[in-house]
């Protein structure tokens, strides 16, 4: 029997992590997209974004030969006997709700040329009910009718760990409607189940549900320790403690616990707001309202950093120089969709203070992104001459800076730490006047 050939259709974050793992996991992977230039990048071994490990899987893939892109569905259709749709589901502008054009536009390209049975498994995080739809257009327009079935398996991949979490999944969800599908699924990722990965099987709606609930769940929960952070800073309390108390109850552990600049990103925020929006239109509004406060919890922790620094500048911005370390939304990432880091940094520019970032992999992005800041090669860069520096996120090379080296480009020994990365004790030895958010004020 020939082995399972493997199309991805969509080749952003999420569809170049699972196409090179497929092809490392030694499936023949052939990756879709309409954008030639990405294509024509990702064929020569080149990733149009960072991801630690990734671009040699992809090279591997490549050299192997197992692995190959294009931008022809036709070439998909013929190709695949499972076709896995990687597309974006972003929020629609001026809505909560998701804009799922593009996996209509997939769907729509790829179903007339469907001449054969197969599986079309999406993986894009979508609104409840949308898997159900997917399956009537497949069924209506694809030549073979509904022997072109379709599955649904979310993704769980966290940016900075893709590769981990393509290889080595913590479980395995699969919507299905036949064995036929599960069976499928289940060669696709017979690897990870001989490794003991947790399989389980669904409907299409709970494998949907699935994904938007994970996110909702450690949105509330990182947002959580950020309203106690909001409560320790009045009672004079410190939020890292009540954290690390709170995660030893086996019933709540400390994951997701981490107090800060909260959470950013490209799914996390716009796929809560999705879910909120979704549930109106089910009439279950009121069962996610809870969501609306998460989501202004997380933002308001962008204001109390920005509100720690102007304190530290001497009550207002005017003519100071702030130093950003960090403004990708994580370590690991050079993303800056809805970043807390960048946010804080646009906003503390408007606010009329000069702007001086840094950030190994994101610099690149925000300075395109919002030229009026200033780029800096180096934290030392950064931080020349500053009045106040932000450390925004916690990447190794910010965290492990020496605070008598730094102390010597400043204007003014003053740190905000926004992400809870640095030790307060060795910073205030070394002369600096130390704030997080959350912790009470501590003799300086």
């Amino acid at each position: 029997m020939r082995p399972l050939r493997i199309t991805v259709l969509g080749t952003g974050y999420l569809g170049t992590a699972h196409a090179a793992g497929l092809a490392g996991l030694g499936f023949e992977v052939l990756g879709v997209d309409t954008d030639p230039a990405r294509v024509g990048a990702l064929a020569a071994g080149e990733l149009p974004f960072y991801e630690p490990g990734l671009q040699s899987l992809l090279r591997e893939g490549l050299a192997s030969g197992r692995l190959r892109f294009a931008t022809s569905y036709a070439d998909a259709a013929a190709f695949g006997d499972v076709h896995f749709v990687c597309v974006g589901t972003p929020q629609r502008p001026g809505s909560y709700q998701a804009d799922l054009s593009q996996l209509e536009g997939c769907l729509a390209a790829l179903a007339p040329l469907l001449t054969r049975p197969c599986l079309v498994v999406g993986k894009s995080t979508v609104p409840v009910g949308t898997a159900a739809r997917c399956a009537q257009i497949l069924a209506r327009r694809s030549p073979v009718g509904q022997r072109a079935e379709l599955a649904w398996n979310p993704e769980f991949l966290r940016e900075g760990h893709a590769v981990a979490d393509t290889l080595r999944p913590d479980r395995i969800v699969a919507g299905v409607v036949s064995a036929r599908a599960e069976g499928r699924l289940r060669q696709v990722y017979a690897d990870a189940l001989a490794a003991g990965t947790p399989f389980l099987v669904t409907d299409l709606a709970t494998a949907e549900l699935v994904k938007v609930a994970a996110n909702a769940f450690l949105a509330t929960k990182i947002s959580f320790i950020n309203a106690m952070a909001e409560v320790c800073e009045v009672a004079q309390a410190d939020v890292l403690d009540l954290a690390e108390a709170l995660g030893h109850d086996r019933r709540i552990g400390p994951g997701g616990l981490r107090p800060g600049l909260g959470f950013g990103g490209g799914c996390l925020p716009k796929d809560i707001r999705a879910f909120m929006a979704r549930a109106d239109e089910l009439g279950v509004g009121h069962a996610l309202g809870f969501l609306s406060e998460v989501d202004a919890i997380n933002r308001r922790r962008r204001a109390r950093v920005v509100a720690l620094a102007r304190e530290l500048a001497g009550g207002s911005f005017s003519g100071r120089t702030v130093a950003a370390l960090g403004v990708a939304f994580k370590p690991g990432s050079d993303d800056i969709r809805d970043s807390p880091a960048l946010d804080v940094a646009v906003t503390i520019r408007g606010l009329g203070a000069t702007v001086r970032m840094f950030d190994p992999a994101a610099l690149g992005n925000a300075c395109r992104a919002y030229p009026e800041l200033e780029g800096a090669g180096s934290v030392l860069g950064a931080a020349r001459d500053a009045d106040v520096v932000l450390l925004l996120t916690e990447w190794p090379e910010i965290c492990d800076t020496d605070p008598e080296v730094l102390a010597k480009t400043v204007a003014r020994r003053a740190i905000v730490d926004g992400r809870h990365a640095l030790d307060p004790a060795r910073w205030r030895a070394a002369g600096w006047t130390y704030r997080a958010p959350g912790r009470g004020r501590e003799p300086e």
